[in-house]
């Protein structure tokens, strides 16, 4: 393929460094959501984060109760999102700070891309999360796109259907768009839409590295960066390479 025409960007763990402070605001919902199911496991924000990195809530609250055989109706399981999402949301507009290691890659890509968001996470904590960060103005509300806000039924990745979805809306079939992840399962949803796909593991630990790295291309990434500064000659990469 040539140049893309759009990137298509994931927000958690990939444009900021979201992970961990989104697991430690949502473990105790976590725990409480599971205490209210009558299921005695606790996780700590660690065993999350390690356990279901690149899941949204709702689709973590849906494996968990699968887990445990606990049957989860649907007003139950909404009622949690929205507590979970409050929580979250709000301890991320206080952490999060804009990051020029970030922002300034960005821009420059900007010049020659259409950037857009697409992220399994709700839309009012991908707007605070692009606030905090610096990120907002590279991100019209036009261009973001949440799995959970977006779509006529709620998903996450790696179901596909928001990058499908985000693919219509911008007319941008999947040799006009590459997508930066940094999660095996958001490579997945990329890959399973059609759309070539770069890893990024900027704000993976130096210990989780080498593992992320493996599971970035096992699930379909045809190139794993270390920082955005690196992604424009993995695009340079991937045009080169023969179809």
């Amino acid at each position: 393929m040539g140049r893309p025409r759009v990137l298509w960007c994931d927000a958690d763990g990939n444009l900021f460094p979201s992970e961990e402070p989104a697991y430690d605001a949502s473990a105790g919902v976590t725990n409480d959501f599971l205490a209210a199911m009558g299921v005695p496991t606790r996780y700590t924000a660690e065993e999350l984060r390690l356990g279901y990195t690149g899941k949204n809530f709702r689709t973590t609250a849906a494996v968990l109760c699968a887990e445990h055989g606990v049957d989860l109706s649907a007003p139950t399981l909404e009622e949690w999102v929205r507590r979970e999402a409050e929580v979250v949301t709000a301890h991320l507009g206080r952490t999060l700070t804009p990051d020029p290691d970030v922002l300034g890659p960005l821009e420059s890509l900007a010049r020659s891309h259409e950037l857009a968001l697409v992220s399994s996470s709700a839309s009012a904590r991908l707007d605070v999360c692009l606030r905090a960060t610096g990120l907002e103005h590279l991100f019209a509300p036009s261009v973001r796109f949440s799995a959970e806000d977006s779509l006529l039924v709620p998903s996450g990745k790696p179901d596909p259907a928001i990058y499908r979805y985000a693919g219509n809306r911008l007319r941008c079939p999947p040799g006009e768009g590459v997508a930066i992840e940094d999660s095996a399962v958001g490579v997945q949803a990329a890959v399973g839409a059609g759309f070539a796909t770069v890893g990024n593991v900027q704000f993976i630990a130096a210990e989780e590295r080498a593992a992320r790295v493996d599971a970035l291309l096992a699930a379909g990434a045809f190139h794993v960066v270390s920082s955005w500064a690196e992604v424009p000659s993995a695009l340079e990469s991937l045009a080169a390479t023969p179809v």
